[in-house]
């Protein structure tokens, strides 16, 4: 069924993206940003360029994790 939350994103689950972690969280994620849309990247720190892969998109934010 269509899901209306994930067409506001710039991202796609699924997809690879590469990405600066720009600031961490406070959970310790790091965050990265893809047109302004927050994407949390577990094991990450600020200053690293990666390529990541959008593993869950929500209306304001997504989740991503390194890819291999």
């Amino acid at each position: 069924m269509f899901n209306r939350e994930e067409s506001t994103a710039p991202v796609e689950t699924g997809e690879t993206y590469e990405v600066t972690i720009e600031d961490i969280a406070r959970e310790g994620d790091g965050i990265a940003r893809v047109s302004g849309f927050v994407i949390f990247v577990p094991g990450t720190s600020v200053g690293d360029e990666v390529t990541i892969k959008v593993t869950k998109v929500l209306r304001k934010f997504a989740f991503g994790e390194v890819a291999e």
